[in-house]
């Protein structure tokens, strides 16, 4: 006889399931709500540079290059042309000024110099030569008036015994006449030659003014065309080092005008710079920096700024606050370390090369796990060694701060 079989309500399967099920659901929904799923990448932590942030000083300064110079160059540049007939200095010699340096030659000079002497001089004689009949025209009308004075003189006594006579009727009228028109008439006469004489004499001496005048430019004139030859000979203006930027041989032309070489004044130093365009708005005179040489370090500081922009960088003198360093030469490079502004406390990161990668926008940041998280952040100034960060770092907690290049977009980095 068949028995009926009961179904049981607790399968071993309904139990699994039961038991299953809310830890599946438990792990969906803790996946989907607190699982991390950013993206990942594993790197080796010996090819990272870690650096920590830290608290302290930030002096807000940069890097530069500089040429030793000269604090004052008197440049030699060639007032009249020829050929080199004599080196009498060369290049790096300590001269004083008045030494000669050069002689030239240049026989088309001589010639036109002996040329315009001989303009100038006939000139000088011919003024000479006016001034000459102008003295002569002044004694002959004063001869004149001599002349027409002693006649005067005779008439004049025997005009006045002939008037009284002919009153008393004791000489005729023909007589007395032709007396008196000898006389009115010598007398007119010296009135119109002292006008003559009077108007000759105030032109005479603007002419002779003027004549001077003329004579001495000529005479100066005369004296510029002789110093002419002189600038043959090449003398030095102050003492110093003489340096040109080419060996100077027997034969050579210098045209008029070229820079053949200058003069160093080896007192004073001072130190020219370049720098990049950027700090333009940022730099003014005052601004003080620093270089070591021989293991002692020396103080600038800005004297002078060319604005002037080639090739995307300026110009700065720097001098000296304090003593040079002994046995610095012309041309010598330093580097630099020129402070923007003043010093002051900062939370500070290690500058390196995630900068260029990040802009300075984001980092990865190590946490408790040991993992490197990305995290964005803010900078302020930097210099060659600190970043300044305002915002997203505090202190002690380390950074990556060698290139990002090869992370691509990946959030989180799992350091081994």
């Amino acid at each position: 006889m068949d028995k009926k079989i009961e179904k049981k309500t607790w399968t071993p399967r309904k139990i699994v399931a039961l038991v299953l099920g809310p830890v599946l659901m438990g792990g969906i929904i803790y996946q989907i709500v607190f699982a991390d799923h950013r993206s990942t990448m594993k790197v080796e932590k010996d090819r990272l540079t870690i650096g920590t942030v830290i608290m302290g000083e930030f002096t807000d300064y940069i890097l530069v290059s500089g040429q030793i110079e000269p604090a004052r160059t008197v440049y030699l540049d060639a007032i009249e042309g020829g050929v080199v007939n004599q080196v009498i200095r060369e290049s790096g010699a300590l001269v004083k000024k008045g030494d000669t340096i050069l002689i030239l030659n240049n026989s088309n000079l001589q010639l036109d110099v002996m040329q315009r002497e001989t303009m100038l001089y006939e000139q000088i004689n011919n003024l000479r030569q006016t001034r000459l009949l102008l003295d002569q025209n002044d004694l002959n009308q004063q001869g004149q008036l001599a002349e027409i004075d002693y006649q005067i003189s005779l008439l004049e006594p025997q005009y006045r015994r002939f008037k009284e006579l002919h009153g008393k009727k004791l000489v005729s009228d023909r007589e007395f006449e032709e007396i008196k028109e000898q006389y009115e008439y010598n007398v007119k006469r010296r009135k119109l030659t002292y006008a003559s004489y009077k108007n000759d004499s105030i032109a005479r001496s603007i002419q002779l003014k003027q004549l001077r005048l003329s004579e001495n430019r000529m005479n100066a004139s005369l004296t510029g065309v002789g110093n002419i030859l002189d600038n043959l000979v090449i003398t030095s203006p102050i003492a110093g080092q003489l340096a040109t930027p080419q060996q100077l041989e027997i034969g050579q032309a210098i045209n008029p005008g070229q820079r053949y070489g200058q003069v160093d004044i080896l007192d004073e130093f001072k130190v020219r710079v370049a720098i990049d365009e950027l700090y333009l708005p940022r730099i003014a005179q005052g601004l003080r920096g620093k270089f070591t040489l021989s293991g002692q370090e020396y103080e600038l500081e800005i004297s002078k700024i060319y604005p002037t922009i080639t090739n995307g960088r300026f110009e700065v003198d720097m001098v000296f606050t304090g003593t040079a360093p002994e046995g610095i030469r012309r041309g010598q490079s330093v580097r630099i370390r020129l402070e923007l502004g003043q010093s002051e406390q900062s939370l500070l990161l290690p500058a390196g090369g995630f900068f260029k990668d990040t802009g300075g926008n984001w980092v990865y940041v190590f946490n408790a796990a040991g993992n490197a998280e990305k995290r964005t952040i803010r900078f302020g100034r930097k210099n060659p060694e600190f970043y300044e960060v305002l915002e997203g770092l505090v202190e002690g907690e380390k950074v990556i701060i060698s290139g990002y290049e090869n992370y691509g977009a990946n959030e989180v980095l799992e350091v081994k």
